[in-house]
């Protein structure tokens, strides 16, 4: 059975409100335009971000709130190797996401959460 999307049912861009108000007022950065190197931080930190093995890394470090996590750990986790391990890593601290802190033969991580909280006031919207 196929359903056909009547236009009549679909509200005109004009019509439509966000929870705060009309539409005018949804689409604007809180924060204004970015200069270039807030810009160029930025995208660095999501392109960090935008690889599906490196969240999932991300997301058992910031599990553990403000302990560090070691690397050893993360190996059978996840399943992957220990250079695997590094090499995602290491991107997420270049990114300024991460903290790396050698513990003798170990790198232990924690998150770096200014990092998370500009990235948070970039994509509001106000």
């Amino acid at each position: 059975m196929t359903t056909s999307l009547n236009l009549v049912d679909v509200p005109a861009l004009s019509d439509r409100q966000s929870p705060a108000g009309p539409c005018e007022d949804c689409c604007s950065l809180a924060r204004g335009p970015l200069d270039v190197d807030d810009a160029q931080r930025s995208a660095e930190r999501f392109k960090a971000l935008a690889d599906p093995m490196r969240l999932r890394l991300l997301s058992h470090v910031a599990a553990q709130g403000c302990d560090a996590v070691c690397a050893c750990d993360l190996t059978e986790e996840l399943g992957i190797s220990q250079s695997t391990v590094s090499h995602h890593m290491k991107k997420l601290v270049d990114a300024g996401l991460l903290i790396r802190e050698q513990r003798g033969k170990w790198a232990h991580y924690t998150v770096v959460p200014e990092a998370f909280a500009a990235l948070r006031g970039l994509l509001e919207l106000g």
